[in-house]
């Protein structure tokens, strides 16, 4: 978040508001997915409307957008976290990136003392949230596909990073492609194994994967490397409790609910159930949203595990609802995110990402082609996966994929907004019984609507719009509409200043004004 002018603090501290603001940008900048395409349970659609089916889905988010640099000297710098990355992992510098090149765990651990690239000497293996980050979910899943790698969408910006799938020429598979990161599993997976948190940009996924030997082979499982340097904050969280059913976590600047559903829905069925919060204004704000899969893994706790801690890999400020698994044993649920896993098959959209905040399950076949399956944890609390977004559990009893992934469908949520940088003293909001309803869309891209609601009529109903260093852009006045529980009061901008011109991109704030009084600062977002 950019920094506030002095003039906009002492403009509301003359109006009595009360108000959070951040001075730096957050430590801990989430960036966004970077899906644009919006499906229903099987396919691409387009955008759906407010109060429609499937709204409210990550592709009608705008986010942190990507952002790099390429330093010219085999560096890239992400602009918005503010990490410096290797640009390639061809590690042995032959000019391919390929078997030869990855690297087990302790090999990754002890070659980033060594490294030079770009005149620094500062690298480090990244942790899984800093890896997480250049994660986009642009991609598509290989997972099954046999064919040449030339057509296919990885899971990370390739006009800036060097990527490469499996080496198939060594034996492995297409989507053998996993990242070597610090995060050891504070659990065990595969009955015991020690095990790595690592990102897959090949398949789109967070996954354990053990650091001894696989089935069948004398060495260690070996990975690619990324090595990162800066912003040693980055992954941190800064968890508050509200004291009213929300935590802030002003690393991120995101507030989430405390409590979960407390249930298990569907992923049509989540979203609807986000918008009917809303509608309810729920815990006092009607611009919840179903987290995208990026930020979803921001409040991942992984120092934690149902096997060691005895709780859900989140901090113990918020509430996991606990669920018996399908073992019969007790742990807590998977938790949607609005971002689809879409894939390479017809059905493209037929998978939605989700975040374990439990065990992540599988029914592994042992001996393979036996039919005799064990349940297990075998990727590990705070691993990212997919679910089919509808359907019948019953007919998966044996999971998906190699290592039986448990399918489970009606997975939990968790509602997530921007922490607000400006708002109004509680006890005014509440006695003027007004209801401000988040601008739409936003961000904007040409026009947005703002609007409010109110029992009784007011006069003088107005919208003011400021830019960030305080300058007044608009004035704009609000139509009056009577509905059968009192009024509703809106207007439109069009992104201009009062002399017609289109205001750049950026951050902007809007004051709603009634009787000639301020009765709510809050900000939007205009990008094109």
């Amino acid at each position: 978040m950019k920094k506030i002018s002095s003039f906009i603090i002492i403009m509301l501290c003359l109006f009595g508001l009360t108000f959070t603001l951040h001075a730096q940008q957050a430590s801990y900048s989430v960036v966004d997915t970077g899906q644009e395409i919006c499906y229903d349970s099987s396919d691409e659609i387009t955008a759906p409307d407010p109060g429609e089916p499937y709204y409210g889905q990550d592709a009608q988010f705008e986010g942190n957008q990507p952002d790099y640099t390429d330093n010219g000297d085999g560096t890239i710098t992400d602009n918005v976290t503010s990490l410096m990355w290797t640009k390639t992992c061809d590690t042995d510098g032959d000019g391919d990136i390929d078997y030869d090149d990855k690297m087990s765990y302790d090999e990754a651990i002890a070659s980033a003392s060594s490294v030079n690239v770009g005149g620094y000497s500062d690298w480090r293996l990244p942790s899984i949230k800093e890896q997480y980050s250049l994660i986009l979910f642009s991609g598509i899943d290989p997972s099954g596909y046999e064919g040449p790698t030339s057509g296919l969408v990885p899971f990370i910006d390739t006009d800036y990073f060097d990527f490469a799938y499996g080496d198939v020429n060594a034996g492995e598979r297409i989507i053998d492609a996993q990242m070597a990161t610090t995060n050891i599993y504070v659990g065990t997976t595969m009955g015991g194994d020690e095990t790595m948190f690592g990102v897959n940009f090949a398949d789109g996924r967070i996954k354990g994967y053990g650091t001894g030997p696989m089935p069948g082979q004398t060495e260690d499982k070996k990975f690619y490397v990324y090595y990162v340097r800066g912003n040693t904050d980055y992954g941190i969280n800064d968890l508050e409790d509200n004291a009213d059913g929300t935590i802030s976590d002003n690393a991120t600047d995101l507030m989430w609910t405390q409590d979960d559903s407390g249930e298990g829905l569907n992923w049509e069925e989540t979203l609807a159930w986000v918008q009917q919060k809303n509608t309810e204004n729920y815990l006092g704000y009607s611009d919840w949203r179903l987290p995208n899969v990026k930020e979803l893994q921001s409040i991942v706790d992984y120092t934690r595990a149902p096997s060691t801690t005895n709780s859900a890999s989140v901090d113990p400020l918020f509430n996991c609802t606990q669920i018996i698994d399908e073992g019969g044993n007790d742990n807590y649920p998977f938790y949607w995110s609005g971002t689809t896993h879409a894939n390479w098959t017809e059905d493209t959209g037929y998978f939605g990402a989700y975040v374990a905040f439990g065990e992540a399950l599988g029914w592994m076949e042992e001996p393979p082609m036996s039919g005799n399956f064990t349940l297990m944890d075998v990727h590990g609390a705070g691993a990212q996966r997919s679910d089919p977004k509808s359907g019948d559990p019953a007919n998966w009893p044996h999971g998906n994929g190699p290592q039986g992934d448990v399918i489970r469908i009606y997975n939990y949520v968790r509602l997530v907004r921007d922490i607000t940088t400006v708002s109004i003293n509680p006890q005014q909001e509440s006695s003027s019984r007004i209801e401000i309803h988040k601008n739409y869309p936003n961000p904007a891209i040409a026009t947005t609507k703002i609007s409010f609601s109110s029992k009784q009529q007011v006069s003088q109903p107005e919208v003011t719009i400021y830019n960030i260093i305080g300058q007044k852009l608009a004035t704009l006045s609000c139509e009056q509409e009577t509905k059968e529980d009192g009024y509703e009061y809106y207007t439109r901008w069009d992104c201009k200043d009062e002399a017609g011109s289109s205001v750049p991109n950026g951050v902007y704030f809007y004051h709603v004004i009634t009787d000639g009084s301020i009765l709510r600062a809050d900000k939007m977002v205009i990008s094109r």
